[in-house]
């Protein structure tokens, strides 16, 4: 079959084509942003600064099931993306049946633990005082969808690998805007709280995962599979995990600074400290939006040429992302620093007849929020390097280098440095480990990717 769409990803001028890429996927990774940011003040107006702490809790959890199909997801892109180049039609679509089998059975067993050990799982992330309650709520309802998201993930990194950005970008736009509007009805008109705030979540999946299995049911999709290649195939589910496991361990990574971090904060300042830390956290999921976006727009950029050997695209490729996306990522550093405390107070409610503790926590959480964003954004202009060195490696099928690169700035800089650091300085320790972090990361993956370029790309 003809490669319609994939072929333009060997053709077209890398600048244009890193643009045509990068711009959908920017624009999805915004407005699901968006929604993660607009929500939050939704619920910290409409319900309280605890419930955003509350949903602070809960989001390492879910988004780690919902990871592994993004794991699956980004792991089985690469094969395709180098197999469409190489013209391993029939390997392509191999790679997408096992996709979907692998991450039904994996995130449908994870609800399932999560569901039954909801009890314990919720107070390890630090939902504890008057956290626990609310974050359980919508912890519950929100895990049953999570299959749904995971699917939604796979199914956008193999609509990128297609080369067809726009359709990946309408992916993530539905969900967004569909739990936004849900947010209005379910909070704002018929009150339900917390449970409203989990059920509009939960129908923006839901909508999404809708759209996704239109688009690979439709015309629209190169790959069409049937039952034979949903079959186990071993040796490409190894190579299949051992790409996706690269972003599993950067998830999983992540909810593990989570963990750390609300038991932290919670010991350093209680409830009203952890909600400043889900307000930063909030802020490094929406700001970083248009780096984010570059970095996939280039990874089947990278992996396709890569699989055609056109050494010379790829080297190209690595130097424009790594261009585009630094001068983006100073354009948030600007804003970021210029603007925290406006920023925080977006978060706030001010409505009438508030209680004095909720008083109290608003006072301290705009008081403590903007030293908290500075800290953790100090390093932003530089970080382009260290997240398009990793997806360069994960791109062209070297697992173990990605795997190393992805976890240099959590897993080897950030958790030591956030369990000694505070130790010694209290709460600036927390903040201080952030940039500390992305400028030692940014120099091993500087230096890892510029010995891999003079070696491999020639």
């Amino acid at each position: 079959m003809a490669k319609v769409s994939s072929e333009k990803l060997g053709s077209l001028p890398i600048g244009k084509l890193l643009i045509n890429q990068a711009v959908p996927a920017s624009i999805g990774i915004l407005v699901m942003s968006l929604n993660v940011l607009v929500d939050s003040i939704f619920v910290g107006n409409w319900i309280g600064s605890i419930a955003i702490a509350a949903i602070n809790v809960v989001l390492p959890v879910s988004f780690f099931i919902a990871a592994l199909g993004m794991s699956v997801g980004i792991g089985g892109a690469s094969i395709i993306s180098r197999a469409l180049g190489a013209n391993m039609y029939e390997k392509a679509l191999k790679t997408f049946g096992n996709q979907i089998a692998l991450t039904l059975v994996i995130t449908i067993s994870m609800v399932a633990l999560g569901l039954y050990y909801v009890d314990s799982i919720i107070p390890a992330f630090g939902g504890k005082g008057t956290i626990f309650v609310p974050a359980k709520i919508y912890y519950t309802i929100v895990l049953y969808g999570v299959p749904f998201l995971a699917l939604c993930m796979l199914g956008n990194s193999v609509i990128r690998a297609e080369g067809k950005p726009k359709f990946a970008m309408i992916a993530m736009i539905i969900p967004s805007i569909g739990n936004l509007i849900m947010d209005y009805f379910f909070i704002y008109i018929f009150d339900w709280g917390m449970e409203g705030a989990a059920w509009a979540t939960t129908t923006g999946y839901l909508l999404s995962f809708g759209y996704i299995l239109y688009f690979f049911l439709s015309k629209n999709s190169e790959l069409k599979i049937n039952f034979s290649h949903l079959i186990f195939d071993f040796p490409l589910l190894k190579e299949i995990g051992s790409l996706g496991f690269v972003t599993m361990a950067r998830q999983a990574a992540t909810s593990v600074v989570y963990l750390l971090m609300n038991n932290i904060l919670f010991g350093l300042g209680g409830e009203a400290m952890v909600a400043v830390y889900a307000i930063v956290g909030r802020m490094l999921m929406f700001a970083l939006f248009p780096v984010f976006g570059v970095t996939q727009g280039f990874l089947p950029i990278a992996g396709f040429n890569y699989g055609a050997k056109k050494y010379d695209r790829v080297r190209l490729s690595i130097n424009t992302a790594i261009k585009y996306a630094s001068i983006l990522a100073t354009v948030v550093f600007i804003g970021l620093m210029s603007f925290p405390a406006e920023i925080a107070s977006l978060f706030l409610s001010s409505k009438t007849g508030m209680s004095a503790t909720e008083l109290a926590v608003n006072a301290y959480v705009l008081k403590h929020s903007p030293f908290a964003m500075r800290m953790v954004f100090a390093a932003t202009p530089i970080i382009a390097l260290q997240l398009i060195g990793a997806a360069y490696f994960q791109a062209i099928g070297k697992a173990t280098p990605a795997l190393l690169l992805t976890l240099t700035r959590q897993g080897f800089f950030f958790i030591p440095l956030i369990l000694i650091l505070p130790n010694y300085f209290d709460e600036l320790g927390v903040w201080i480990s952030f940039p500390i972090a992305d400028v030692l990361a940014t120099i091993v993956t500087g230096y890892f990717l510029r010995k891999e370029i003079k070696k491999d790309l020639i």
